[in-house]
């Protein structure tokens, strides 16, 4: 009978011993456990903290009663192993609470002893009080049992990987003010920084005060002072230490076993150590890379689970092999969903890879025209030319993991991107697209392998620009105003066939969209016409991601007001004396704003729900609101468009507006703006008619809308409302079959000859355009505008309505009525009648002009 001893419980020594039996019923088994719990949910542990997990016992996944009877285990916990008699094949151990020693024989030796949570000799440290480390259940209950004694307000977060980011979410659902101290660069070291900066923008979002590239110098105060490296003083009633693990390794070190440079117990592929009959499994280890073999140590279950169901086939006469780790993980980032796998750009640079290519991408998470699509930034890495894959990181609010999970999978396989694009993965408008974003990733990788297409990194481009480059932005007008990369020419995509002769030839056109795609088309075009085109990778939401800079984006707290028990419900305090302590200073300012009303002495809250609406709806209405404002007002808006985020930080800027709060609970992005400048706008404000209508800048814009289409005339009225919004004059000059949109349905009037002809054949209002591709007989006119209704896209009719509002001028040109027999008297109200001179003064006066 086989004597098998393991060291060590939870994923690694748990699941061995679960195995064991499974494959032998005669072995005796000894499980050895320091602690009171051999098998708990320790990736629970902060949500327990957080509330979200209520039940303690749902943590506890295996008790020693239980599992000893159901796989007939000696398990011994409170008992310590201390030596490992290598020669004698034996194991001290003392028990804990009696203080008993004895040896214990093996045949096979398993540890499993896991990691502990760094704490560094910082001075004051071990005099303060309320500072913690989690790492397994009586760190949880000492920090649950604080929460509930002490009540805190202000917590500190040190260390932004796993646990810290878990742990600041959960901290902030329980109402407290929390601040992440982070001494590199970024969070979720796994992640590269352009990655990070997704992460770091919606930690601020949600009310987190992140510090980067900053660490811990001094605990004073019996620690509710933390003095930073910086300088800086942060003030904190609780602390979590969460700085990093260092294996477990006294024991191994001892026994004399083999360890690498950082202290992991060396194993090899059969994760036996360096003395015969014992191995070793979980973060304590040191293993290889799966795809280049190099040193690895991963502190992830899933690994410590397989590793330990290998060695016990290893034990048991089964040939397993443990082929090396990836390093597949995903975490819950407030509303985000953050996954990785593989390497990352930044580590295989460490490692000295130059082989190596990245792309970055930004699908939607399932069918667009299904409710509730969101983007997915998706980043994928491989080597060139073959396109092995590498790695490959995913940030957004649902189906990340799913497409991680296939990329971890085709690493392990050995894939190339070519093949991810043959992939056939599972499709329905409410789980993904016909062309899932990882057959999407595959086809933009294996673009650039195969020379179809050349790109540049969001990182190069500005430095490209001040060397002259040339860069052009083929995005619509619209989405150009709310910001752009700096240097940009702005040149639409539709409208590129027609305006070559104002792009070089003698130079490398550098093109940027929104998000990649169209830049890819237009380097397509420019290519075949004989031009040098690169695309920016991920094109300008990348770049606006990458260049985010955190100290401007913390928003500054809002004074007489307090936080209740979420941060998310925000009431008003009861009166000044509440935002005072009860030493009579004033009290630390909180993070949160009201629902209803502002603080004391400013005017109260207006509300805006503008859920459900899409691009340019919510600005639309955000600019209406305050442009009639007061001075000093503020405004609060409620949107789900997955864009307004970004939109209204632009939009605030450029309007010179403050933005006092933005934040997100789960899809709702909520933000609180202040009219900080008293510029008013007369089309739009009957109130303000003495103050002329100009744009900030002084400048108007004009279009001309010679289309009939009725795609083409929504984009014209989504362009024309985004740029009022901006505050710019904006007048719409409708010629020839443009001239249809503006015809009322319901008046008739009687004509002849040509003229009766003309308008029997063109379409009479708006209600009548077709689109202009796919028009199938009005069978694809009415399929986009159900999509539109479903998407909750304002229909032409809407779409016009909001530009009257907004003081957009129709005008329809006076020639073209006579050529088509358009009399004044049918086209709807308010619209002018009015020449080509008319056009070209409005034209000169404006730095906006387009043709549709």
């Amino acid at each position: 009978m086989k004597k098998i001893i393991i060291v060590g419980g939870v994923a690694g020594g748990a699941t061995a011993a679960a195995r064991l039996r499974r494959l032998d019923e005669s072995a005796q088994i000894i499980l050895f456990e320091r602690g009171e719990y051999i098998s708990f949910a320790n990736c629970g542990l902060p949500y327990y903290i957080g509330d979200v997990i209520e039940n303690r016992d749902a943590l506890l996944v295996q008790t020693v009663e239980g599992m000893s009877r159901r796989f007939r285990l000696d398990i011994r916990n409170f008992s310590q192993v201390e030596r490992i008699n290598t020669q004698e094949k034996t194991v001290v151990v003392r028990h804990l609470q009696t203080g008993r020693v004895y040896e214990e024989p093996y045949d096979a030796l398993i540890l499993s002893p896991g990691a502990s949570p760094i704490k560094p000799p910082i001075p004051g440290l071990d005099s303060a009080k309320n500072v913690f480390t989690l790492r397994n259940i009586p760190d949880t209950d000492a920090i649950k049992a604080f929460l509930e004694e002490a009540k805190p307000r202000e917590a500190v977060v040190v260390g932004g990987g796993f646990i810290g980011i878990e742990m600041a979410e959960n901290l902030v659902s329980r109402g407290i003010r929390v601040t992440l101290v982070e001494m590199a660069d970024q969070v979720m070291a796994p992640f590269d920084f352009e990655m990070a900066q997704i992460l770091h923008a919606h930690l601020i979002e949600k009310g987190v005060r992140l510090i980067l590239g900053d660490g811990v110098q001094e605990f004073q105060n019996q620690g509710k002072t933390i003095l930073l490296s910086s300088g800086t003083s942060l003030s904190s009633d609780l602390t979590v230490l969460s700085i990093g693990i260092r294996p477990e390794n006294q024991l191994a070190k001892t026994a004399g076993l083999a360890l690498g440079s950082r202290g992991h117990i060396l194993v090899n592929e059969y994760l036996e150590t360096s003395v015969s009959d014992i191995y070793a499994v979980g973060d304590a280890i040191e293993t290889k890379g799966l795809v280049y073999q190099e040193p690895s140590s991963i502190a992830l279950a899933s690994p410590a689970n397989r590793q330990a169901r290998i060695v016990a086939d290893r034990i048991c006469g089964i040939p397993s092999r443990y082929p090396g780790v990836l390093g597949t993980s995903v975490a819950k980032v407030f509303d985000l969903t953050a996954s990785s796998t593989g390497y990352s750009e930044k580590r295989l640079k460490q490692m000295g890879r130059s082989d190596i290519r990245s792309i970055h991408i930004h699908p939607l998470s399932h069918a667009g025209y299904y409710p509730g699509a969101a983007p997915l930034d998706l980043k994928l890495i491989f080597e060139a030319p073959g396109g092995k894959i590498l790695g490959a990181q995913i940030i957004g609010t649902s189906g990340v993991e799913k497409r991680v999970d296939v990329i971890a999978t085709a690493i392990s396989a050995g894939m190339t991107v070519f093949q991810l694009q043959d992939l056939e993965l599972a499709y329905a408008p409410p789980f993904s697209s016909a062309k899932d974003p990882v057959n999407m990733a595959g086809y933009v990788a294996s673009n650039l392998l195969t020379g179809l297409a050349e790109a540049v990194s969001v990182s190069e481009i500005d430095h490209i620009v001040e060397q002259g480059g040339f860069l052009l932005d083929v995005r619509t007008a619209g989405e150009f105003a709310l910001g752009s990369i700096p240097g940009a020419r702005h040149l639409p995509l539709d409208e590129l066939r027609d305006r070559f002769s104002e792009l070089p030839k003698d130079q490398t056109i550098y093109v940027t969209c929104q998000v990649g795609l169209r830049g890819y088309l237009a380097c397509r075009i420019l290519k075949q016409q004989g031009f040098s085109c690169v695309n920016v990778d991920g094109g300008y939401r990348s770049y606006s991601q990458l260049k985010l800079d955190i100290r401007q984006k913390q928003l500054p707290p809002v004074k007489g007001l307090a936080c209740t028990d979420h941060p998310d419900v925000l009431k008003q305090s009861g009166n000044s004396s509440d935002s005072k302590d009860s030493a009579g200073e004033e009290a630390s300012p909180p993070l949160c704003g009201s629902t209803s009303s502002a603080g004391p002495g400013t005017s109260p809250r207006k509300q805006i729900d503008a859920r459900g609406l899409q691009c340019p709806g919510p600005i639309a209405k955000v600019f209406q609101e305050l442009n009639c404002a007061d001075f000093g007002d503020t405004v609060e808006v409620l949107a789900t468009d997955p864009g307004f985020s970004q939109d209204i930080s632009a939009w605030c800027q450029k309007m010179g507006y403050t933005l006092l709060e933005l934040s997100q609970t789960e899809r709702v992005t909520k933000a609180v703006i202040e009219k900080t400048s008293d510029t008013k706008f007369s089309a739009c404000c009957p109130s303000s008619a003495s103050q002329p209508l100009l744009s900030r800048d002084g400048k108007k814009a004009t279009m001309v809308v010679f289309s009939g289409d009725l795609d083409k005339a929504i984009a014209s009225f989504i362009i024309a409302t985004g740029a009022a919004s901006m505050g710019k004059e904006v007048t719409m000059f409708f010629t020839f079959w443009g001239l249809n949109i503006l015809r009322d349905p319901a008046i008739h009037v009687s004509k002849s000859g040509m003229a009766r002809l003309f308008g029997w054949m063109m379409p009479k209002g708006a209600d009548k355009l077709h689109i202009s591709k796919m028009n199938l007989a009005g069978m694809g006119t009415s399929m986009i505008k159900r999509i539109m209704k479903q998407k909750q896209v304002d229909s032409l009719r809407q779409l016009m309505q909001r530009a009257k509002e907004m003081g957009v001028t129709f005008v329809a040109c006076s020639m073209s009525m006579d050529i088509m027999g358009i009399r004044r008297e049918e086209l709807l109200p308010d619209v002018e009648v009015a020449g080509v001179a008319s056009y070209l003064a409005e034209a000169e006066e404006g730095n906006l002009n387009l043709f549709i």
